[in-house]
């Protein structure tokens, strides 16, 4: 439970950061550390070194963008369920949010370290999927935006190469009056997910013009929900919810575990998402 020695540096500009990244010496970044530091305690990561990034103010809030809205990487849980307009454009990260850890967690632990982490139980890879969410990433070379759908490629894989950086998501319009909601079924002890679905949902008319399911916590990536577009031009009658929810992990590789094997994983996946779906439209306007 002691970690390997290692040289601290705090970061003193995105520049120094991008500059450390492309000299590859074995540099590791560390922002709230909910990650890292376990890791570094098991010996499962040995960095030369670690830079700091919390302090560096690029980094960091949430901000209007085009009607949507612009979150930094830096930027903490805690933050994230205060800032007003994700509460008014995005209720669906604040309702993740607090489920999140403990409140320590929540007040030092960043969106961005989370997302890069891309553990396979983590709630926010679904969250950012159904909202459709463009995750920018930065290096010497120069700049990406990737698409939540293709950022994440599996267990602890991002489509990050080694000398980028992620330094915000952005976050386009929801369509208007839509609802959403987040179920998870979570392990006791560490609060991750089982199972967990995150749902958006809009209606024209009492009509279902969009939805989006994600799922988190059944295999190696987060995955979006294919059965979902059978809603769109229904009255979401009960019936077809419940040939959704049913077919909602269809090829999907579901992986068992000491906490639940495949098969359980196969039913909770049809219990979350139908209530995910029955919230979220309770919630549209």
């Amino acid at each position: 439970m002691i970690p390997a020695s290692f040289e601290y540096a705090r970061a003193g500009s995105l520049r120094e950061v991008l500059n450390a990244l492309a000299a590859k010496d074995g540099t590791k970044l560390v922002a709230g550390g909910h990650s890292l530091i376990p890791m570094l305690k098991f010996r499962l990561a040995q960095p030369a070194r670690l830079l700091d990034i919390a302090h560096i103010a690029e980094l960091r809030g949430v901000s209007e963008y085009r009607r949507g809205a612009r979150i930094g990487a830096g930027t903490t849980y805690r933050e994230l369920m205060e800032s007003d307009i994700l509460r008014e454009r995005f209720p669906l990260i604040g309702e993740v949010c607090r489920t999140i850890g403990d409140l320590q967690v929540r007040n030092r632990g960043t969106i961005g370290g989370a997302v890069a982490h891309a553990d396979p139980a983590s709630d926010m890879p679904a969250v950012l999927i159904v909202l459709d969410a463009l995750i920018n990433v930065r290096s010497k070379r120069g700049k990406r935006a990737i698409e939540a759908r293709d950022f994440f490629q599996g267990a602890f894989t991002t489509a990050l190469v080694e000398d980028e950086l992620l330094t915000d998501i952005i976050l386009p319009p929801s369509p208007r009056g839509a609802g959403s909601a987040y179920v998870s079924f979570a392990q006791a002890a560490s609060g991750y997910a089982i199972v967990a679905a995150a749902a958006i949902v809009a209606r024209t008319r009492k009509t279902v013009s969009h939805v989006e399911v994600a799922l988190t916590g059944l295999g190696d990536v987060a995955h979006r929900v294919e059965s979902t577009r059978q809603l769109v031009g229904t009255k979401a009658e009960p019936e077809v919810l419940d040939k959704v929810a049913a077919e909602a992990a269809a090829g999907i590789e579901i992986q068992g575990d000491i906490h639940a094997p495949a098969e359980y994983r196969r039913h909770l996946t049809a219990v979350a998402v139908r209530r995910a779906l029955d919230a979220a439209l309770a919630r549209a306007r």
